[in-house]
């Protein structure tokens, strides 16, 4: 059963400028709830894509914090009955120092809104992590698909991202633990657009590397999962009062030379690698705990087309 939406429910996305949060803002707009999105700063340009959404002239409200600032995600956090933190950062320059600038700022700030949310007697907190915090784990059964019960090795981590998520979900369900919230984690794969933020993410370029001519490229596995199914993903876990604990969230697994196939098969007229360097690998991810809870993904080819289009009418990529 669903939880009914209270009148003017109020959640939070932390992040709500981003490639994911940006398309959950959408979706929970559209279910007409009151939307306190933190970004860093509410009148750069490239928020503004927010401030065009339906519904959001009344129920969306822009705040200038950062997980961070402690103070200004309690302001954010307050009078909401829930929390979607799904903030990741960027790095400004080049990384000197991994552990101080890419390990330790998520992890203080999954404190810091886990924090806000005992504040605020929030009534749950869905917080976004990454199969990066999944499958990284050597010890894993071979043939065996991963599910929440496999957790990357903090020791095995070379990848500061994958750690990063890993230490940070690890951080935030020791609160659920403690019986101090009620937390859900969501565990996404490889997300494709479309995009509603003006900014290219890392993400999307995966399937711009391949279309625009690269020479060759690693044939390693691929995890994808559609950014419309993550959205969904997050309200579903967040409504559902039987949602526990952690759920992987990935659509597709597929091989490089698998995906430049059917893109090829798709749109012939681009430029495709050639050559393909194969990597011994076997990557299988189970969402069947997610799907058991009613979660529904889109067909690759619809998540495809709705992509490729998007970058041509952008100008990311030609029309050819």
């Amino acid at each position: 059963m669903m939880r009914e939406i209270e009148d003017k429910e109020r959640v939070c996305v932390t992040g709500a400028g981003g490639y994911v949060a940006s398309w959950l803002v959408k979706y929970v707009l559209l279910k007409r709830y009151m939307v306190h999105g933190t970004v860093r700063d509410p009148c750069n340009e490239e928020k503004a894509h927010l401030k065009k959404l339906e519904y959001a002239s009344e129920n969306l409200q822009l705040l200038k914090t950062d997980f961070l600032d402690i103070e200004g995600l309690c302001a954010a956090v307050a009078g909401c009955t829930g929390v979607f933190h799904v903030a990741w950062p960027a790095p400004a320059g080049s990384v000197t120092n991994p552990e101080v600038q890419l390990i330790e700022p998520p992890v203080v700030g999954t404190r810091n809104v886990m924090n806000s949310c005992l504040r605020a007697k929030a009534r749950r907190a869905v917080v976004v992590s990454s199969v990066g915090a999944v499958f990284l784990n050597s010890s894993w059964p071979k043939n065996q698909a991963m599910d929440e019960e496999c957790w990357s090795d903090e020791e095995f981590c070379k990848n500061y991202y994958c750690l990063g998520k890993t230490v940070a979900e690890s951080e935030a369900l020791e609160y659920a633990k403690r019986g101090e919230l009620d937390i859900v984690t969501v565990c996404p794969s490889i997300v494709i657009r479309p995009m509603l933020q003006p900014t290219i993410n890392a993400s999307s370029l995966l399937l711009l590397s391949i279309m625009k001519g690269l020479e060759s490229v690693e044939d390693r596995d691929r995890s994808l999962v559609d950014v419309r199914d993550v959205a969904d993903a997050l309200l579903l876990v967040y409504e559902k009062p039987e949602a526990k604990g952690r759920y992987i969230c990935s659509s597709f697994e597929i091989t490089m030379k698998e995906l430049t196939d059917k893109l090829k098969s798709l749109y012939p007229n681009y430029n495709y690698p050639e050559s393909f360097i194969k990597v011994d690998e076997d990557l299988k991810l189970s969402s069947e705990k997610l799907q058991n809870l009613g979660w529904k993904y889109r067909p690759l080819e619809e998540s495809i087309h709705n992509s490729v289009n998007n970058c041509e009418e952008r100008g990311v990529l030609p029309k050819v």
